[in-house]
C-alpha cells in the first residue's frame, strides 16, 4: 500500500516507521513547510493518507484529499468531524475514518466504557467522572479521547459528565474513568506506554479501509478485525 502522511510531526513519523515496518512504502511526506504539495496528490499514486496534523488545518486537509477521490485516515482531534460529514453529504464515495484515538487499547476501554455505564444505571449513588493527562504540546483540552468517554457515558443517560485535563511533561496519554459513591470508587484507566499503540492503529485502519466507501469508525474496524494483527 502506498502512504501519505499529512502531518510529519511525533505522530506522523511515528505513523511513517509503522507503516514502513508492515511492508509498505510511505511515497509523500506533508506538513506546514510544504503544504502547498498536498495540490499534486493524486488517488492513482497514493493508496491512503494518514492524517495526523492541527485542529487548525484537518478540516482542510481532510475535505482537499477526500475530494481528490484519496482515502484517509485522520486521527487530528479538536475540529468539526460533524460538519466536514454534512458538508460533503452522502455523496462522497471516498473512504474515510476518523477516531478520537486509534490505539487498539483505548478502543477496547471504549467498549468497556460502555457496557460500565449501562450496568451503573440501575446504581444511582455512583457519579462518574474523567480525568486525562497528556504531554504539555497537545493543542485541545480536553482531549479528544476524554470527549468520547464522556459522550459515551451521556449516552447512558448521565447528563454531567465532569472531564479534568492534565498537561505535564511528555506523557503520551493517561484516561482514568472513575465512578465514585459514599462506598466505594470504581476506576478504569488506560495508560499508553508510547505513541507505538496510536500509530499502529492507524495504520490497520489504513488497510482495512482499502475497497471501503464513505465514513466510517474504528469500532468498525475493531469489529472485523483480530487483535494479533
Amino acid at each position: 500500500m502506498r502512504i501519505a502522511i499529512i502531518g510529519y510531526g511525533k505522530m506522523g513519523r511515528m505513523a511513517e516507521d509503522t507503516a514502513i515496518g508492515r511492508g509498505h512504502e510511505v511515497v509523500s511526506h506533508i506538513d506546514k513547510d510544504n503544504a502547498a504539495e498536498m495540490d499534486s496528490l493524486q488517488p492513482a499514486e497514493v493508496d491512503a493518507a494518514i492524517e495526523f496534523s492541527t485542529p487548525q488545518t484537518a478540516y482542510s486537509n481532510v475535505k482537499t484529499l477526500l475530494q481528490k477521490g484519496i482515502p484517509v485516515v485522520c486521527g487530528t482531534t479538536g475540529w468539526d468531524v460533524e460538519e466536514l460529514k454534512r458538508e460533503l453529504g452522502k455523496e462522497n464515495s471516498t473512504p474515510w475514518i476518523w477516531a478520537s484515538n486509534f490505539s487498539v487499547g483505548v478502543n477496547l476501554l471504549f467498549a468497556v466504557n460502555k457496557y460500565m455505564a449501562q450496568l451503573m444505571r440501575a446504581w444511582g449513588q455512583y457519579k462518574p467522572a474523567v480525568e486525562e493527562t497528556h504531554h504539555i504540546h497537545k493543542l485541545d483540552k480536553p482531549s479528544g479521547t476524554a470527549k468520547t468517554i464522556a459522550e459515551d457515558i451521556q449516552a447512558c443517560g448521565y447528563t454531567d459528565v465532569h472531564i479534568e485535563s492534565i498537561r505535564e511533561g511528555e506523557v503520551p496519554g493517561i484516561h482514568t474513568i472513575s465512578w465514585d459513591s459514599e462506598e466505594d470508587c470504581i476506576s478504569l484507566t488506560h495508560n499508553a506506554k508510547s505513541r507505538a499503540g496510536f500509530a499502529l492503529g492507524a495504520v490497520i485502519a489504513a488497510e482495512w479501509l482499502q475497497g471501503k466507501k464513505g465514513f466510517h469508525t474504528m469500532q468498525e474496524v475493531m469489529g472485523e478485525l483480530r487483535i494479533d494483527n
